[in-house]
Parts: C-alpha cells; structure tokens; sequence
C-alpha cells in the first residue's frame, strides 16, 4: 500500500509530504484549491504522460516520488528482483520533470524507463477519475472490465496473439494460392538465368587468376628479351658487364698502399657485389629457360575472360558479382518452383493455428459467460443501493459470425433503468446523473476484485447527493477495509465515512500562490464536514450535524 508521498514544486505545490494509513482517506478542500493535485502527482509518479507546465512558476524542477509497501504483494517482488532493483519489502517510485519538459524515473534509486515505471506502477495503484463513465461507454472498455474482473486478461492475450498468427499464416496461404501469370514468367526467366550462370559455372577466385595468367601469358616474348637483356649487362655482354667491371675496379683498389680499414670494407663490398651479380645473372639464365610461349593456353584464358565479360556485361554487374547472382538465383527460383510443396505445409500450418485460435476463444467464451453474469448481478446489486431500485442491468454476449481478435463474441453493458423500459445500450442512457451512478456501482464492484493494492476515487461522487452519498461512502470505506483507498470528494456523507481526513487547502503569500495539505482530527474534521454541509458561516446546527454524522460513522 502507499505509505508516504512527497511532492515538491509540483503545480501550485511547494513542498509537502504526507504519510498514509490502511483503510479509507478522503481529501476534501474549497473549489480550486487543489484537492485532485495529489492524484494528478501520484498518476505522474506512476508513469503517466507530463509536460514542463506542471512544474511551479519560477522552479527549475518538480519533483514527487511515493513510497509502497509491499510486503504482502509477492507479485511485485519478482518484478523488482527479476530486474535486480532491491527492495526490502519496500518500492519507491520517483519522478523528476524538468522545466524544459524534460522527465528522469527511478525505481528504488535506480535510473528506469518511463515504461517500466509504468508497469510497476500498474500493480500498485488503480485510480478511478471522475469521468470514468466516458470511457466506459465504449464497447472495447466494457469488454476489457470484464476480462479483469474474470481475471481472464493472460487468456485475451494469448487469443489475441493467436489470431494475429493465424491471420499472417492465411494471408502467406492467400498470397501463395493466387500466384499470377506474372510469376510464372519470372520463373521462366530466372530458370534460363539459373542454366545459363550454371554453364559459365564461375568459382571463387578465378577471375583474378586468369586475368593474372592471361598477363603473363601475353607478356612472355617480352619478359625473355627483358631477363636477356638484364642478364647481359650482369656478366654475358662482351663489350663490358657488371661482373667484369667489379673485377677491374677490384684489382684497381687491391694495389693500394698502405691498407686501411675503409678500403678493406670497400673491397668486402665489392666482393659481395660481384657475387650477387653472378647469382642474379645466373638466376635470370634460368628464369629465361623456363619461360615458354603457350598461345593454345592464352586463346583458352581470353575465351573464358571473354564469356564472363560478356555475362556480367548482360546482367549490368561487376564481374565479381556473378557468383551471388547464381546464388541469389538458385535460391528465389528453387522458393517459387517448391511452391506446391510449401503450399501444403502451409495450408496444415494455418489450420492448426485456427484450430488453436477457435479452442482458446471457445474457453474464453465460456469463462465469460461465467463471468458476466456474476459481474451483472453484483453491479445490478450496487445500483439498487445507489437510488435506481428498479434498474436492471446484465452484460449482452452477442455471438460473431467468425472470431475476431477479441474471440467470439462482442460484449455490450445493458441497462433498463425503470420497470416496462426495454434494455438499451449503457452508451444510450440519457441521463448524466443515471450514468454516473452505474458507472460508479461498476467501479466498486470490480475494485472489491482487484489484486492492486491502493484504489483511488477522484470525485467519483459527482452528480450525487443525499442518502445516496451516504451509500457511496459506506461503499467505499468496505472497499477499504480491504485494503487503501484514498477518495476526493466534496461530500460530507462521503468525507464522514473516511479512517483518514486530508483537507486541501490554498493561500497567497508575496503574491504567491501554493496549496497546503492538513490531517484532520476531532474539532477540525467536525469544521470541514460542516463546510461541506453547506452555507458560508459555520453554524452550531450544521456543527452539530457534523458530529452526529461523524458519530453514527463510529456506531457502525
């Protein structure tokens, strides 16, 4: 449950921190002084979308962070472990907005995204607001009630997941079964592609070994008269070598007197020179030896270079890239030549998904009208309690032709206000006063069911007065017996009820404006019941009224 909340800079919100208890909290306060703050905070700690306009005029940040225990909640301690953060029975959630518009989440001290905050968050709080009647008009969040309060959301989700699978499976099996005329002529194309890239049968490698070849083979007259001619200025030509010059030049240096140690260097040098010409005159004789013109060889290497020009010329590609083209080929025609096979495996494959699919929503049909009818009941019991004796409600399962992501039936609330009235629709009740009623029964009954710990009621009560909000009260404090609920409310029969009075309040000091929050207790919560009660100035009977109200709540 939540423990504590503290805010700063939030709003009209300085700076404030409040500690909670079990049971029932009500907040009340004057029109605008903020009392639906603390809830508008507390949505934002739990992950929901802000802007920078929160942040108080003149501050850099807003900063509100809540604190849980969870305790007696296992579900969110495998969260919290299965993500490493640690948590000693507690979980604090924080939210940083800055003035930029800029937001930081934290779960336990930790960086988190705003997603995570936002699942983590969902199994902790369950706020209710005052226009929940909008959104339950709508088929899709009636139907989504229901699975809740059935606890039938694990199962939605696996036909959901289901349908989309079998819907992808039947639109792959359609696709396959109207292949055109368009794709048989690719195939006949890509066939003729394939035969042809298989005759040239390239391998890795090869062209650059045969333009490699096909230089050399070109080359060798050339390179015969080149290693001659080098072979001759080394040591073969008559007219003066390499080799016989550094014998000359040898004997010239040998007669010089005295010997020093730079001309017995000069003259190893020398030596070492006319060796390695000798050894290089003698390599290239052997290289010229080897050398032998091939042109039967060299026709064969130009054909071949010829015929993979020529391909890769028709196909607009490099050379190079004649080896993925076959492959590519191969691959997409052996795809759509096996189409007759692959057409059967994936016609078994989509009727076993549908199969699947009609046995999981065939079970959630069944669980639902288990449910609803339980569901109907109850709320029809709340709704009696809240001033319409005579209304009848039920929830209408009407068969589809064929299931649909959501199973196979389409879920409707139905509602008949007053005896001799035919059901109609809950999206067609007229009356705001009726709406807010049933919706209010709803929320009760499905929050008496829900696993979230802290229930929050933000002017849930609009609409109703009298001995009805007395019930709406009584009907949120059992709720809150079971657990925490906090309510916003402008009604003493609701407020009286409360374990726990919260009283907003909002002054101006240095032409500043901020909002305040005061626990009440004995003559102070008898004062603000009486305000509410009605009129300007606090009388002794409305003040007297307060205390036998707030009285009776203790006799019961």
């Amino acid at each position: 449950m939540l423990t504590s909340i503290a805010i700063s800079n939030f709003a009209i919100v300085e700076s404030l921190e409040l500690e909670f208890k079990k049971g029932m909290t009500v907040i009340s306060g004057e029109t605008g002084a903020g009392k639906s703050i603390m809830v508008d905070a507390l949505s934002i700690c739990l992950g929901n979308r802000t802007d920078a306009a929160v942040v108080r005029h003149g501050e850099k940040k807003a900063d509100i962070s809540a604190s849980f225990d969870i305790q007696q909640y296992p579900h969110v301690h495998e969260w919290l472990e299965e993500r490493d953060l640690e948590h000693d029975n507690n979980c604090i959630l924080r939210r940083v907005i800055s003035k930029e518009g800029r937001s930081k989440a934290y779960i336990n001290g930790r960086p988190c995204t705003l997603s995570d905050l936002k699942e983590v968050g969902s199994h902790l709080v369950d706020i209710h607001g005052q226009h929940e009647h909008q959104s339950l008009l709508k088929k899709s969040a009636q139907r989504q009630l229901l699975d809740e309060y059935g606890q039938l959301t694990d199962l939605t989700k696996q036909v959901s997941q289901q349908f989309h699978e079998w819907r992808h499976l039947k639109e792959e099996l359609s696709a396959l079964q109207n292949r055109s005329a368009e794709q048989d002529a690719k195939i006949q194309l890509l066939s003729y592609q394939a035969q042809e890239l298989e005759r040239l049968d390239l391998k890795e490698g090869e062209l650059q070994a045969l333009e490699q070849e096909q230089t050399f083979l070109s080359n060798i007259a050339d390179s015969q008269f080149k290693a001659y001619e080098a072979s001759n200025i080394l040591a073969d030509s008559d007219e003066g070598n390499v080799c016989s010059l550094l014998n000359q030049a040898l004997n010239s240096a040998g007669q010089i007197r005295p010997a020093t140690k730079e001309l017995e260097s000069a003259l190893e040098m020398m030596n070492a020179a006319l060796i390695q010409a000798q050894e290089a005159a003698d390599s290239l004789h052997h290289y010229q030896d080897t050398l032998e013109q091939n042109p039967e060889r060299l026709s064969e290497v130009e054909q071949r270079l010829s015929d993979i020009y020529d391909t890769a010329r028709k196909h607009k590609l490099l050379p190079e890239a004649l080896i993925m083209l076959r492959n590519s080929v191969e691959d997409e025609l052996a795809g759509l030549q096996g189409g007759e096979d692959s057409l059967e495996a994936l016609k078994e494959k989509e009727e076993q998904a549908y199969e699947t699919l009609t046995a999981l929503a065939t079970t959630l049909t069944e669980k639902r009208t288990i449910t609803k009818d339980e569901l109907a009941q109850k709320v029809e019991e709340q709704i009696h309690g809240l001033g319409m004796p005579h209304a009848r409600f039920f929830i209408q399962s009407q068969p589809l032709n064929q299931v649909t992501v959501n199973g196979f039936e389409d879920i409707e609330y139905m509602i008949a206000s007053n005896p001799g009235q035919p059901a109609q629709p809950l999206r067609k009740v007229a009356s705001g006063g009726e709406l807010s009623r049933i919706s209010l029964g709803i929320q009760v009954v499905t929050a008496h069911t829900s696993i979230i710990p802290t229930l929050v009621f933000d002017e849930v009560d609009v609409g109703i007065s009298g001995g009805i909000a007395e019930v709406v009260g009584r009907m949120l404090r059992s709720v809150g017996q079971r657990g925490q609920v906090f309510c916003v409310t402008h009604l003493a029969q609701v407020a009286t009820q409360g374990n726990q009075h919260l009283r907003v309040s909002k002054k101006v000091e240095d032409e500043a404006t901020s909002s305040e929050v005061a626990v009440l207790k004995d003559q102070d919560r008898t004062q603000e019941i009486a305000r509410l009660l009605g009129g300007l100035e606090l009388t002794e009977q409305t003040l007297a009224h307060a205390r036998e109200m707030l009285g009776n709540v203790q006799l019961q």
